[in-house]
């Protein structure tokens, strides 16, 4: 089908769909065909819900279910997409084959496996785990069974076994799949209250493999981010050499989305901290943060800018920034450009810059900062974000060319106050 388009827009361009295709709940072309105890047939999507909302009977006949298995309906759902190959010069799409949700009793048996002690054989404890992740890869379904079934204090257990032993391949693919899962609070709270544990984290941050870094760099994250006690958030982020793994790995990786994007959240997460900011300052963050904000994708982009913006606040980190070249004109450049949050946050540490250095003022200006600030304090943008451009305007009063607003193409007028 058309990207998954409903069925007006197929019946619009002449293509009948044939009725027992249809979903009886939806009514659209089924993509995933299930059958229940009943007999009757519908869409996974569509009859899930339906399960999970309390429902009980079936919505077509209203007979009891007699228990709440899903059948996959593989003869359907190949007729379906014989169906959809024969009307292709129509438009429409050959539906993929779905992956098959994770069987329960499977996933136990294997969290056994790879929870057992009772061979001193590592291979098929490894061999589960595996099989795990690759369960987990295939779906967001796959990940919060695996999760409901007691896996991430087990494998807690596998990664920190022995924490101050070198790490293995077992501990690496417990490590991978554990920064798949949503730790709660209480399991963050186990690595950050444990120096042994937040020390073999950190060693792993400089593992010569990538994926082992990014994995730590993401439960570094996660175990920061996870707890509310500002003196275990202090543990990890005083940590010796988090500060330099977490840089290394930005400043290293910089060709790998996934390594920026750890690298960044980590950052973030551990410059929150404040006693510990002056750390991230002489690990270098602040220039590489610089460095990669860039190349950071939206939502990332938002805490490399609010890391810049807290770094700002930290008399060396200022200092630090302000004697990078790319720092005030790569901040005026992100102003307007990612989202209202960023937006503050780039105004934010242009204004701590710009009052600490009058080079910076001089760079913001030669890269344009006047024509940003305008448009920002005239945009739907926040209220603080607007207050920033303002202070900044006015520090920045001083430094305007004579002629810049009066000859600005950029706005349907030739005045344009800005309130101070």
């Amino acid at each position: 089908m058309r990207g998954g388009l409903s069925l007006e827009p197929l019946d619009m361009v002449g293509v009948q769909i044939p009725h027992h295709f249809r979903c009886p709940i939806s009514l659209e072309l089924m993509r995933d065909p299930v059958t229940v105890s009943t007999g009757q047939t519908y869409d996974r999507s569509s009859i899930e819900p339906w399960i999970a909302a309390g429902n009980t009977t079936c919505p077509v006949t209203r007979a009891p279910l007699l228990d709440s298995a899903l059948i996959p309906n593989h003869t359907l759902r190949r007729l379906i997409q014989s169906w959809c190959v024969a009307n292709r010069h129509s438009g429409v799409e050959r539906i993929p084959t779905p992956k098959q949700p994770a069987d329960p009793s499977r996933v136990r048996a294997l969290l056994s496996q790879a929870a057992s002690t009772s061979s001193s054989a590592a291979a098929p404890r490894l061999s589960a785990l595996r099989r795990l992740r690759a369960l987990a890869r295939d779906s967001d379904k796959n990940r919060a069974l695996i999760a409901s079934l007691d896996a991430r204090p087990l494998l807690l257990d596998v990664l920190f076994a022995d924490p101050r032993a070198e790490s293995s391949e077992l501990e690496h693919e417990a490590l991978a799949l554990l920064a798949m899962l949503q730790l709660a609070e209480p399991e963050c709270a186990s690595v950050a209250s444990d120096p042994d544990r937040v020390a073999f984290l950190t060693g792993l941050l400089f593992h010569p493999c990538a994926e082992v870094r990014i994995n730590a760099a993401a439960l570094i994250e996660a175990a920061v981010a996870g707890v509310r006690s500002p003196e275990l958030r202090a543990r990890v982020s005083g940590a010796a050499g988090v500060f330099e793994g977490v840089v290394g790995l930005l400043q290293d990786c910089a060709g790998c989305p996934r390594a920026l994007k750890a690298g960044a959240r980590a950052a973030f997460a551990l410059c929150l901290v404040k006693p510990t900011r002056h750390r991230a300052v002489a690990a270098g963050a602040a220039a590489v943060l610089v460095d990669r904000l860039g190349d950071l994708e939206r939502g990332d982009a938002e805490r490399g800018l609010a890391t810049i913006e807290l770094l700002c606040r930290v008399p060396a980190g200022c200092t630090a920034l302000a004697g990078h070249a790319l720092s005030a004109p790569l901040l005026v450049r992100m102003i307007l450009k990612v989202s209202d949050r960023a937006t503050e946050y780039a105004a934010g540490a242009l204004l701590a810059l710009c009052s600490a250095s009058e080079q910076c003022r001089r760079e913001a200006v030669a890269a344009g900062v006047l024509t940003q600030l305008l448009l920002l304090v005239q945009s739907d943008c926040t209220e603080r974000a607007k207050r920033k451009a303002q202070l900044l305007l006015k520090l920045l009063r001083d430094s305007w060319p004579e002629d810049s607003i009066g000859n600005s193409d950029d706005y349907g007028c030739s005045e344009v106050v800005v309130p101070f």
